[in-house]
């Protein structure tokens, strides 16, 4: 084996794994320990590639279900991205720019973290703000039914009342709105609380609103929000059986944001496909997603580090840190392994964003507990394009400032906080984009769940089911009757 510290994708991606290695960290003579364990992985990921099974998985009810997001970055008859399956959501959102002024989304979890970074991505914090020509026609987007929360509920729809009642939007007449509940069950709580507020007080504003529908479920079954759509003539879009809610952005209920919004879907299925491709090697060095998995099992089992930091160095991938809280999380955390063994496996993860949060958390990170992975985002591009002047040249302490690339700066925040992390022999590495584009978004986001998958492998628990979640949702469900 031939460690060299650093991948380098032909993309240009890039997995700095350089500072997971050395005094007080991963050595490289740990990798024979774990061959067994990286060899299971290998077994395990590619039957799951070959058969969609994943040995010891079950649905909720005791039932095969398929394990299927290593075929969704291929566009496929056979796959759930189908020709057909894409060609629909684009033409739909075709539809919905000259039909819609505001989309509302409501969904929780794995129906709502990846819609938000797609859409966080590619829209900004601002899109709601700009006018219909600046968004050249696409629609306003707001996402609900994240949390039960009657505050938000309320704040939301007395913004949609004030622009209705302002004719804020071009056409100068009602307001049209279209609801999208994202739930494979139709029945989730958070999600289903938010729609049926919104749905009946929209419905009782006429002169105000004019409201559509569209559902994403498991149109295999019939339940409610199908019910619906098939009563109401409501466009409906399938969450595939073998697509797990934390691994579903890369299908229909992460995909509709970003195509309603503009986005280059088929860059982001790109950008995935191109990662699995890379990722299909037997050899740990040779194989990103393996090397990472098994760096972070070591990093675990040896080293004793149960938290694990994502830390993009970019405000717009905040929420990406929080999607990878809960595939890390979800997936990971389990408490029995495939023996029925008790093992109380994962890392709990932590979100945090550049130097925002190097001024919040940095302090623990370089001081606290030896407990700790920290994982960098770092994006390349947008030299020279924001540059900072000084306008108060008797202040001598702004000097410094004048002509500062204010991304250059942000490069210089991370690079410092690696090497004061790696002067003190901690645990950390860094992921390079050259671009934050669709196809960038999409290589990183597979590599990460790629990541997750053969670690659950070599930790031999099932990372596709959730029963400690199951066991919340009984007792609340219990407690609603």
């Amino acid at each position: 084996m031939i460690f060299k510290g650093r991948v380098e994708l032909e993309s240009g991606f890039v997995f700095d794994y350089s500072n997971m290695l050395g005094n007080r960290r991963i050595k490289i003579t740990d990798f024979p320990e774990i061959q067994g364990k990286i060899a299971q992985a290998v077994t395990g990921v590619e039957k799951i590639r070959t058969t969609g099974i994943c040995k010891g998985h079950y649905s909720k009810d005791g039932g095969l279900e398929h394990v299927l997001f290593t075929t969704l970055p291929f566009i496929e008859n056979t796959h759930p991205n189908t020709p057909n399956s894409i060609a629909r959501l684009i033409n739909f959102s075709k539809d919905i720019w000259n039909s819609t002024d505001v989309v509302v989304f409501f969904g929780i979890g794995g129906s709502y973290l990846g819609s938000k970074v797609l859409f966080d991505v590619h829209a900004g914090a601002y899109w709601n703000q700009r006018t219909n020509k600046e968004r050249k026609g696409f629609p306003q987007v707001y996402f609900s039914g994240n949390n039960v929360d009657a505050c938000q509920y309320e704040e939301l729809l007395a913004e949609l009342k004030r622009q209705a009642g302002n004719k804020k939007f071009a056409h100068q007449g009602k307001t049209r709105i279209m609801l999208i509940p994202i739930s494979k069950s139709g029945t989730t709580l958070e999600t289903t609380t938010a729609f049926l507020f919104f749905y009946e007080r929209l419905k009782t504003l006429p002169e105000l609103f004019s409201v559509d529908v569209a559902v994403v479920t498991d149109i295999s079954a019939v339940g409610p929000l199908q019910t619906l759509a098939i009563e109401n003539n409501w466009r409906t879009f399938p969450i595939h059986e073998g697509v797990g809610g934390r691994f579903s952005v890369l299908s229909e209920p992460g995909l509709i944001a970003g195509a309603i919004i503009g986005m280059d879907i088929v860059a982001v299925l790109e950008g995935a496909k191109d990662m699995e491709n890379q990722c299909l090697s037997k050899a740990v060095e040779e194989n990103p997603a393996l090397l990472n998995a098994a760096l972070k099992y070591l990093s675990s089992e040896k080293y004793g580090c149960d938290l694990e930091v994502f830390m993009p160095y970019a405000m717009k991938l905040k929420s990406l840190s929080e999607w990878y809280v809960q595939l890390l999380a979800e997936s990971l955390g389990k408490r029995f392994n495939r023996q029925g063994l008790e093992v109380n496996y994962g890392r709990t993860p932590i979100a945090a964003v550049g130097t925002l949060d190097m001024h919040a958390q940095t302090q623990q990170h370089q001081d606290g507990r030896r407990n700790k992975v920290i994982q960098f985002v770092e994006i390349g591009g947008s030299k020279g394009t924001t540059v900072v002047t000084n306008p108060f040249p008797q202040i001598a302490a702004y000097a410094k400032y004048q002509g500062l690339d204010v991304n250059k700066a942000l490069r210089i925040a991370l690079a410092a906080n690696a090497q004061a992390l790696n002067e003190d022999n901690r645990f950390n590495a860094t992921y390079y984009l050259p671009q934050l584009t669709p196809y960038y978004l999409g290589q990183l986001m597979y590599f990460l769940m790629l990541s997750i998958a053969y670690e659950g492998e070599m930790a031999d628990v099932d990372a596709y089911n959730q029963p400690g979640v199951e066991t919340y949702k009984k007792i609340m469900n219990d407690m609603l009757k």
